[in-house]
């Protein structure tokens, strides 16, 4: 006979962050099922260039915010072993799940943390400073823009002049 043991008390909130928790990961494959249904309706395009797209992300950011509110709580542990199925270890799993698509289809307004990967990015690309672009950061007409490319290839100009 299996021991009834009671389940620790928490606040009302903590159980609504895990009972949403729940519904947004069914509402999430729901959505995707829907959005997959609704691309191939429009002539099978991929779902990335779905016009709502970016509605799937929010979604998927709204589950990942909710899941790190549910691993900072530990009084909700024992509720994430009944309620999700493979336990605590199954709500991981799915949990580093979702924050790996998240990050992968993430645009980069969309990423919080961002100072480190954007620091890798400029030094692995390596940055470009103002001496060797002084475009850079300024908005130049498109005669100037022209009027740059004509020099950098020395190309003449309709009066047949070497532009300077």
């Amino acid at each position: 006979m299996e021991a009834n043991n009671p389940l620790p008390a928490v606040s009302q909130e903590a159980l609504w962050y895990l009972n949403n928790y729940i519904l947004l990961r069914d509402y999430y494959d729901r959505t995707i099922s829907r959005i997959a249904a609704r691309c191939v309706r429009k002539g099978n395009i991929a779902i990335e260039e779905y016009p709502y797209y970016g509605y799937i992300l929010d979604v998927l950011e709204e589950i990942c915010e909710v899941g790190e509110y549910i691993l900072k709580h530990r009084e909700l542990y024992p509720y994430v072993e009944k309620k999700i199925a493979g336990g605590f270890s199954g709500f991981r799993k799915n949990l580093a799940e979702y924050n790996e698509e998240l990050k992968k289809n993430a645009s980069p307004d969309m990423i919080k943390d961002d100072g480190a990967d954007l620091k890798k990015m400029k030094e692995a690309l390596g940055a470009i400073t103002k001496e060797q672009d002084p475009t850079i950061g300024a908005g130049m007409s498109m005669d100037a823009v022209m009027d740059k490319l004509m020099r950098e290839n020395n190309i003449k100009n309709n009066n047949g002049e070497q532009t300077s």
